[in-house]
C-alpha cells in the first residue's frame, strides 16, 4: 500500500540541511515515502499531490525526526534499580536480572522503549542487545517483531559477550557466550534480518559489547564478519574512568588504542560514550572517520562524566545522540537528550560550548551518521526519506519562546502533532497510531513482575 501525501503548512521549519536553512513559516510536501519539496511560504500548488493530506500547523515546528544512536531495549524492565551506583556496580547488580531474559519478556521491554521513542519524536533507532542467556529463544526477533508493529526505523545490534569474569571480564560466566557460537549467531542475524536496500526499515550491525567483556579475538573476528557482510560496527567506549584503568593495566593502552589495534576505527564504526576521550583518541576517530553516540543522561545517572562534544565536532567527529540503556536513563525518550547535552556542555565547557541548532543537529544529521544514513535521513531535503516531526510550540509550556528552536532544544519537551517515518504516521494530534499505550504498560508491567520471579527463583 503507498504511503498518503501531506501538505505540511504555516510551521516554522529547520531544515538542518548543510546550509541550516529554517523558514520562520513553511512548507514540507511528501509524496511516495519521501520529501518533495520544502521552501517558505505556502506549497506552490505545482508540487502539491492529488489527495495529499494537508496539515495546517500554525503554532508548530517542523524538524527531521530524530535518530536514536545508541539503546538497550531490554533494559525497559529493570528501570530504578542500583539507583546511586557507578556504571561496573550498576552492571554487577543487574547482570543477574537479564541473565533471566526469555523472548516475551524482550519483546515487552522493546515495546516500552519503542513507546517512550516514538512519542519523544524519534523515527529511527538502533538498539544494542549483547545478553543472551542459554534457552532464552529468538531474543534479537523478539525486538523485531516488536519495531515493526509499531513503525520506526530500526538498526538491531546484534551484540556479544565472551569474557567472563573467571576469564578477568566484569561480567558473570553465566551471562557470556562462547566466541564461536556468538560469531556464528552474529552471521545468522545478518543472514536473516539486514536490509541493504534504499529506504530499508531494518539493518543489522555487529556490536561486541565492550573492552571488559569481550576478548580481543571477538572484536577482531566481529570486525572482519561486518566488513564482509558490508554492515556496520558498533561497542561502548571510553565510557568511565574504570574502563580506563582497566585497559590500561590489562592492555598497556587507552580504550580508544586498544580497538584501534584490533582493526576498529573506521568510516563503519560508530562507539557509544567517548567520555573518557583524550585528544590524541579524538584526532584518531577524526582521521578514521569513527563516530560517536553521546548519552548525556545516562552518563550523569551512572556518575561517568561529560562527553568532550565540542572538542569531537572541533575534531571534525561525527556525534549523535542516545537514550543508552533504560534502566540508567529511566526516561527513555530521545527528545529530552537535546536539553540534556545542551546543559551539560555548557557546564562542562561554557555557555558557547554548544548551541540550540548544534543540539538538534546531534538528535537528527548527527545521528543519521553514526548509523551510515545521512544521505536518507536526518534533514528535510527533497528526495530524502519523509521521516518528520511536527511539534506543538505554541501550548501554555512553550508559548512566548520567541525561537522555536530554543523552545524544543531548551524548553520542556513539545508535545507532537505529527510523526512521519517514510510518509506513514506513527503520531497524530498527539496519540499514538500503531501501538496502544494503556495496553503496552500492561505488557511491561507483566513482564517485569515476570522477570523479577524468574530471576529470583534463578
Amino acid at each position: 500500500m503507498a504511503e498518503p501525501a501531506w501538505v505540511i503548512e504555516g510551521a516554522a521549519v529547520a531544515t538542518v540541511d548543510a546550509s541550516g536553512t529554517e523558514h520562520a513559516s513553511g512548507h514540507v510536501v511528501v509524496a511516495g515515502g519521501r520529501i518533495v519539496a520544502v521552501g517558505a511560504g505556502p506549497a506552490p500548488a505545482a508540487v502539491v499531490p492529488g489527495g495529499a493530506r494537508r496539515v495546517h500547523a500554525g503554532g508548530c515546528l517542523v524538524t527531521p525526526g530524530l535518530v536514536n544512536a545508541h539503546h538497550h531495549f531490554s533494559q525497559w524492565v529493570t528501570r530504578g534499580l542500583a539507583p546511586d551506583a557507578t556504571l561496573f556496580g550498576w552492571l554487577q547488580a543487574l547482570y543477574p536480572r537479564w541473565a533471566a531474559f526469555d523472548e516475551d519478556i524482550q519483546h515487552a521491554a522493546a515495546l516500552g522503549s519503542l513507546a517512550a521513542l516514538v512519542t519523544s519524536g524519534c523515527t529511527t533507532t538502533m538498539d544494542h542487545h549483547y545478553v543472551f542467556p542459554a534457552g532464552a529463544g529468538d531474543l534479537i526477533g523478539a525486538e523485531v517483531e516488536a519495531a515493526r508493529a509499531v513503525g520506526v526505523r530500526f538498526h538491531v545490534s546484534r551484540g556479544s559477550m565472551d569474557l567472563g569474569r573467571s576469564a578477568g571480564g566484569l561480567p558473570p560466566d553465566e551471562v557470556v557466550e562462547d566466541t564461536d557460537a556468538a560469531l556464528a549467531d552474529t552471521e545468522d542475524v545478518i543472514g536473516r534480518f539486514h536490509d541493504p536496500s534504499p529506504a530499508s526499515t531494518l539493518r543489522v550491525t555487529v556490536a561486541p559489547c565492550s573492552p571488559f567483556s569481550v576478548t580481543p579475538e571477538l572484536m577482531r573476528a566481529g570486525a572482519e564478519l561486518a566488513r564482509r557482510h558490508g554492515v556496520r560496527l558498533h561497542t561502548h567506549l571510553a565510557e568511565t574512568a574504570d574502563e580506563e584503568r582497566y585497559c590500561q593495566e590489562r592492555f598497556g593502552c587507552t580504550p580508544a588504542r586498544y580497538v584501534e589495534s584490533l582493526g576498529w576505527l573506521g568510516a563503519d564504526t560508530w562507539v557509544a560514550h567517548g567520555v573518557h576521550l583524550d585528544e590524541v583518541a579524538r584526532q584518531r576517530l577524526a582521521a578514521t572517520g569513527t563516530a560517536v553516540a553521546h548519552c548525556p543522561s545516562s552518563n550523569g545517572r551512572l556518575g561517568a562524566g561529560i562527553a568532550p562534544v565540542p572538542e569531537l565536532l572541533a575534531a571534525g567527529v561525527a556525534v549523535g545522540l542516545g537514550v543508552d540503556g533504560s534502566a540508567s536513563n529511566e526516561s527513555g525518550q530521545l527528545g529530552t537528550e537535546m536539553r540534556s547535552a545542551l546543559l551539560t556542555a555548557r557546564s562542562r565547557s561554557g555557555p558557547e560550548a554548544l548551541g540550540t541548532r548544534q543540539a538538534l543537529a546531534l538528535a537528527t544529521i548527527g545521528g543519521a551518521r553514526c548509523l551510515g544514513r545521512s544521505d536518507e535521513i536526518g534533514s528535510l531535503e527533497p528526495g530524502k526519506l519523509a521521516d518528520l516531526a511536527v511539534w506543538r510550540v505554541d501550548t501554555a509550556a512553550h508559548a512566548g519562546i520567541s525561537d522555536p528552536v530554543a523552545a524544543l532544544t531548551l524548553g520542556s519537551l513539545p508535545p507532537l502533532e505529527l510523526l512521519l517515518v517514510g510518509g506513514r504516521p506513527l503520531v497524530e494530534a498527539g496519540v499514538a497510531s500503531t501501538f496502544d499505550p494503556a495496553r503496552v504498560a500492561r505488557q511491561v508491567a507483566d513482564a517485569t513482575a515476570r522477570l523479577e520471579r524468574r530471576a529470583s527463583s534463578g
